[in-house]
């Protein structure tokens, strides 16, 4: 065993910096678009609970009873997608138009921040922060006039979360993936799920999912199209094993009868991927 050293060469790590945000709004569980962030400034996570409850017996300290931990934190940005209107509790009657005080859309939330050390600086790797089950609370704006300093509105939520189920854990809001620890091409596959590919679109992937990727055990699953029957106005829904058909977010198997132009969305089932290069949604124009 060999005797300690502190800040040898290399070994003086640090984290700095936070981009690549993406938002996906979640329809019927599956996060299954996603939206780019840009002018991401800042995000602070701010873990709660796991505070103990002493209990005394036998004159002494008998244990401590660990409340539940909850994930929380603040998003900070220059702007944001337009999508995330929605989770700010606005609503668009019409295209301009915004009105306040909406029900709030949950969210989920990906973004990067950078590794170093003290040879590579910052491009020893970075970690991929995954967030599920979000909420942003009401936030202040303020703004004032221009004058010889301007500065930018920064805008600011404080979020909280609602875990998901993780089979053999307890349910998590936060996921955190070290690119310096983890298999590159494992990461790439993942990289693949958050930001889409050439014909894939971006999605969020259950925690189930992310533990596949990386114990290498995805499956790769073909979605194939769907088939209309112009006389019955019939959709028929392939079944494939590891991939699941939605259409406006709903699963949906056997014939589906329908009475306007539809699109159906091909997701993988946790557990399995696409090809890189494939096809994942067809609109069936109704005749």
């Amino acid at each position: 065993m060999a005797k300690l050293a502190w800040d040898s060469v290399g070994a003086r790590f640090y984290e700095t910096g936070v981009d690549y945000g993406v938002l996906y709004i979640p329809v019927n569980g599956l996060y299954d678009t996603g939206f780019a962030w840009n002018g991401l400034t800042a995000v602070t996570e701010s873990p709660s609970g796991a505070e103990a409850s002493p209990l005394y017996a036998d004159n002494i300290k008998y244990l401590n009873l660990m409340s539940v931990e909850e994930f929380g934190g603040t998003i900070e940005a220059y702007t944001y997608p337009n999508e995330f209107a929605q989770c700010d509790g606005s609503a668009a009657p019409q295209v301009g138009v915004s009105l306040g005080q909406q029900p709030r859309a949950m969210f989920g939330l990906s973004y990067r921040t950078r590794i170093g050390n003290d040879v590579s600086g910052v491009e020893l790797g970075y970690k991929l922060h995954l967030i599920y089950g979000a909420v942003a609370a009401p936030s202040e704006k303020a703004y004032a006039t221009i004058n010889d300093s301007p500065e930018a509105i920064t805008f600011s939520w404080a979020i909280w979360t609602t875990p998901v189920l993780v089979s053999g854990y307890k349910p998590t809001s936060s996921i955190t993936i070290d690119s310096t620890k983890v298999s590159p091409t494992n990461l790439a596959t993942l990289e693949d799920f958050l930001y889409g590919t050439v014909s894939t679109d971006p999605s969020l992937p259950a925690p189930a999912s992310v533990i596949a990727i990386f114990a290498g055990a995805l499956t790769v699953a073909t979605p194939t199209a769907p088939t209309y029957n112009a006389g019955t106005d019939t959709i028929t829904i392939p079944s494939i094993t590891g991939v699941i058909y939605t259409i406006n977010g709903i699963v949906v198997t056997g014939g589906v009868v329908i009475t306007t132009d539809t699109l159906v969305k091909a997701h993988p089932a946790a557990g399995y991927k696409f090809p890189v290069v494939t096809d994942d949604d067809w609109l069936i124009v109704f005749s």
